[in-house]
């Protein structure tokens, strides 16, 4: 005889209280498992924004961040020289020599953060179009003066336009802010490389290098080109998505081993509940498991009709969790970026494989807890169960 599923749904919709609770918990787990993963993807997805395809990022190959990265005068020099650089209509490459140094500034939420300071050059519009000024001005060359990324202006006492920034030994002013399409460097100032290089005391010494190529399929032969010359053998260039994407990765991995650590603990609780709700069921149905038997339906039909009305309430905690985990990609959070040491904020985001898995998550705590109370269903004796009640 087939499966009894109309049986199982039936009872699903009838013992509303327990399984209401059992739901309640299992969306909780998912909901946290969810987020867990936004999180995660939300800080792969911003640093990869920042870079471009197009652009190359050179560094020093002992460093793992552009802070640790060291480029010298003559370095750069030999750069200037190697082909497949991009050049403007004016006949300018399309480079910009970038210092990066880190600064405290007081949080709005109350405490210090590390804020990264970007210095520029010039043919930087070229560079990364989509930083784009949204209020005020861009910063005059030669001067003591800072753009902001909106997060740092949401965030971060006396960070709008106007606002004043005191570091290394002098005053910047802030006039104006940009958006880059959610991308890390919403989390940064901007301001002329010359006038940052001076007030540390740094000569002609930058962190990065970052070009753009004539043709994004020239990368290998620029890279051949650049590891030919014996002068660079002590630094490497990376295509600057990829760069940002790796950098991304400590962060991520922390998040999500952290945060599924976290979950697998919340789930063996709500596993447990599920094992309760669903031994109740089979304690509070036994005459009915026995007229099932007694028409004909095979043990492991009880079995599987037992573990499906368990994986339904999974499920259905499940999509719960997730609906209410969406709505996180409503907002930013701001935390500390592993790599550079410096604040960066990003928002939750959700994707199909996250969705997948999450529902794949609640099935499977739904499985374990539906698994042996299906036993026991399944192992009644015809005439006992009858008699039952």
């Amino acid at each position: 005889m087939s499966i009894p599923f109309r049986y199982s749904l039936k009872n699903f919709k009838s013992r509303k209280t327990t399984n209401i609770i059992t739901v309640l918990g299992i969306s909780l787990v998912v909901f946290v498992f969810t987020a867990v993963l936004m999180m995660a993807y939300g800080i792969q997805k911003t640093l990869i924004a920042t870079g471009n395809e197009d652009n190359v990022i050179i560094l020093r190959k002992s460093a793992n961040a552009e802070i640790s990265s060291i480029i010298d005068g003559e370095t750069q020099n030999i750069i200037r020289a190697l082909p497949y650089i991009k050049a403007t209509n004016e006949g300018k490459q399309i480079i910009s020599y970038e210092p990066v140094v880190i600064i405290n500034l007081d949080k709005k939420s109350g405490g210090i953060s590390n804020v990264t300071v970007r210095g520029v050059s010039p043919e930087i519009n070229y560079l990364r179009p989509q930083v784009k000024l949204t209020e005020g001005k861009m910063f005059n060359w030669g001067s003591r003066e800072l753009v902001v990324g909106t997060s740092i202006e949401k965030n971060f006492i006396n960070a709008g336009i106007g606002g004043k920034v005191n570091f290394a030994g002098d005053e910047w002013t802030i006039v104006g802010k940009f958006v880059s399409d959610g991308s890390g460097f919403d989390s940064e100032f901007w301001g002329d490389s010359k006038q940052l290089l001076n007030a540390f005391n740094r000569g002609n010494t930058v962190s990065t290098v970052t070009l753009r190529l004539d043709d994004k399929n020239n990368f290998e032969k620029f890279k051949t080109a650049f590891d030919s010359d014996k002068r660079l053998k002590q630094f490497e260039p990376k295509i600057e998505k990829i760069f940002f994407e790796e950098q991304s990765e400590l962060m991520a991995n922390f998040i999500k081993i952290l945060g599924i650590f976290i979950t697998i603990i919340f789930s063996l609780g709500a596993t447990i509940g599920a094992m309760i709700t669903m031994y109740a069921a089979v304690a509070n149905r036994t005459r009915e498991i026995g007229t099932l038997r007694s028409l004909g339906f095979k043990r492991r039909s009880i079995l599987v009709v037992f573990l499906f009305e368990s994986v339904l309430i999974s499920l259905v905690g499940g999509i719960i969790g997730i609906f209410f985990a969406s709505g996180l990609q409503l907002f930013t959070i701001s935390t500390l970026n592993f790599a550079s040491f410096s604040e960066i904020s990003f928002y939750f985001a959700i994707t199909p494989d996250i969705i997948i898995g999450s529902l794949i998550f609640s099935c499977i705590m739904g499985i374990f807890g539906g698994f042996f109370p299906s036993i026991r269903a399944a192992r009644m004796n015809i005439i006992n169960a009858l008699r039952a009640g």
